[in-house]
């Protein structure tokens, strides 16, 4: 007696569908292997983390009242910062120095005089200087802030809950641990 033949297993194929999803979900992996928040966590737990002290200047702000946003920004204790049109999310203010403007006159005996820039206060424009501090690590090529490498003369931007201004990083001062 003959045996009926075994029903065979059908192959299975990959139709596109199957390498959309496994290409997805790969894609998917190595975001959160890659991820900004992660590696920064990373970089938090290992020690490459250390504090830093960034100065920020703003200058020729037009605002009607630049006492009262210092004031406002103190007490809020904190920025929001946006360096090269990236967030880097909240650093704490240290403080906020308002600047003066001086304007220089050269005399006609050679002097050069200075005096405090009077239009200042009737202009109703702000400059003064944001003492940022937050966490970074030490690169090669630099400060590494927010997953951005900051170096003197970078633009970014702080915001506040009633404002967003445009400065440039004048000072960083990193602690050494």
């Amino acid at each position: 007696m003959s045996q009926p033949p075994s029903p065979q297993k059908p192959k299975r194929r990959w139709s596109v569908v199957d390498l959309g999803a496994g290409l997805a979900v790969a894609l998917a992996a190595a975001g959160v292997i890659w991820s900004p928040k992660l590696s920064t966590s990373v970089a938090q737990a290992t020690g490459a983390m250390v504090p830093v002290q960034v100065e920020v200047d703003v200058r020729g702000a037009a605002v009607a009242n630049p006492a009262g946003l210092i004031a406002a920004a103190e007490q809020e204790g904190k920025v929001a910062i946006v360096i090269r049109n990236q967030p880097h999310g909240s650093v704490a203010i240290e403080r906020v120095i308002p600047l003066r403007r001086v304007l220089a006159a050269v005399q006609p005996d050679g002097r050069v005089v200075t005096a405090p820039d009077p239009n200042q206060q009737s202009l109703g424009s702000l400059d003064a200087r944001f003492v940022l501090s937050g966490q970074a690590r030490r690169a090669g090529g630099g400060v590494v802030f927010g997953n951005q490498n900051l170096k003197i003369g970078t633009p970014v931007e702080i915001e506040g809950e009633q404002y967003r201004l445009t400065g440039t990083v004048t000072g960083l001062r990193l602690q050494e641990g």
